[in-house]
């Protein structure tokens, strides 16, 4: 099984990106996406100079509890940059959705309260709210964090979507938006 055919199976449809999208990051964004891959993960990621964005992070089931999915978080803090994801609220239905919060919750990172995103998928057409979290070496608060999202947003999930999918996503302003109250519970409230 490839790279992309690992990240498809883990990940719901709607917050895939096409094969075409990754390979054309890693070809014409070679400067700050890559991608980390062995026996039993796959990493893509964006390092800018002042952040880095976890795009997708898949471990094999066999190889979980081993301490990969740490050693890889641990590789990407030694940078000291902050480092921010994204990640669907808690599905009950679904139950690597609890168990990657606290995963998540274990490394360190804290949930962006005064962040909402919400975007439309180009794969499904339904609105999709996702969550994000960050670990922040130096206290970085989350208006900067905020900023690192609209730079990801504009430089990665929407490069080339024109060429690569026939049609736009909507524009940072509509997907990203930033509470000066947090409006949203903590989603590691939710875990049991």
């Amino acid at each position: 099984m490839n790279w992309y055919e690992k990240l498809n199976q883990y990940f719901p449809i709607e917050e895939m990106k096409s094969k075409k999208h990754m390979e054309t990051l890693l070809q014409e964004r070679k400067d700050i996406y890559h991608k980390d891959e062995g026996k039993n993960h796959v990493l893509m990621y964006a390092e800018l100079p002042d952040f880095l964005f976890i795009d997708y992070l898949f471990v094999s089931k066999d190889a979980r509890g081993e301490g990969l999915g740490s050693k890889l978080i641990n590789k990407l803090k030694n940078k000291k940059k902050p480092i921010i994801l994204e990640v669907e609220p808690i599905n009950y239905e679904d139950s690597d959705s609890e168990k990657r919060l606290k995963f998540y919750q274990k490394q360190g990172f804290k949930h962006a309260e005064s962040i909402g995103y919400e975007r439309r998928s180009l794969a499904t057409n339904e609105i999709n709210k996702l969550e994000i979290l960050y670990w922040a070496p130096n206290d970085e608060s989350e208006e900067k964090i905020f900023e690192a999202m609209q730079q990801t947003y504009t430089l990665i999930h929407t490069f080339k979507d024109k060429e690569l999918y026939g049609e736009s996503y909507q524009p940072v302003h509509e997907v990203l938006s930033m509470n000066d109250k947090k409006n949203n519970q903590n989603i590691f409230d939710e875990l049991t």
